[in-house]
């Protein structure tokens, strides 16, 4: 069964340095070091004395990852055990930010998602900030019911964490939550559901 008709899956360009810009805030999330070690490699000289890295430490390299982005040398270098403390860390700084300042964020769906979430609400357009997806596919869900969210969603169907219904995953995509559309799979006809299979690695 489709998971949805409406494709508003972002597109992700990948991570290019902004020569222009004053100040390089960079965000990344487990396999995301990858990008940010590509764009590094990428950089002019002096890049990295403009930068401030925040770094989620996950996954099965994440310390690996976390030693190779410190050893960088960036003016600034934070690593967090998970994705609410970054964000409350990245917030408070977003509240300071001047004009000049460039975001690039790298990792999983659900992590730019909540990033780009971070950046609206400090009105940075999504246009001018620099994403690229590494890691898994799973995808943050919210339940159109409760309003709650799911987070790392593999499969089709998912029962909501928070209000029990069974919902499945559409391909709707809202960037103001960060977030894909999860509807009742069974609405039109209670305990008949679609079968379960793997859409999302």
């Amino acid at each position: 069964m489709s998971v949805g008709r409406i494709k508003s899956r972002p597109i992700y360009k990948g991570l290019v340095p902004d020569a222009s810009a004053k100040r390089h805030l960079i965000v990344a999330e487990g396999e995301g070091a990858e990008a940010v070690a590509a764009l590094e490699a990428k950089a002019s000289y002096g890049f990295l004395e403009r930068a401030a890295i925040f770094y989620v430490v996950s996954g099965a390299r994440g310390q690996e990852h976390k030693s190779r982005l410190e050893a960088l040398g960036a003016d600034v270098f934070y690593s967090f055990p998970s994705i609410p403390t970054l964000l409350f860390r990245l917030n408070g700084v977003l509240t300071t930010a001047t004009m000049g300042v460039r975001l690039y964020v790298s990792g999983t769906e659900g992590f730019i998602g909540q990033v780009l979430q971070a950046a609206l609400s400090h009105g940075i357009d999504h246009q001018c900030v620099l994403t690229e997806h590494h890691g898994s596919l799973a995808r943050r869900v919210q339940c159109i019911h409760c309003k709650g969210f799911t987070e790392m969603v593999k499969t089709n169907l998912v029962k909501c964490e928070h209000c029990g219904i069974t919902l499945l995953v559409r391909d709707h995509y809202s960037r103001r939550l960060g977030a894909f559309m999860g509807v009742s799979a069974d609405a039109e006809t209670p305990g008949e559901l679609p079968p379960s299979q793997e859409n999302f690695p």
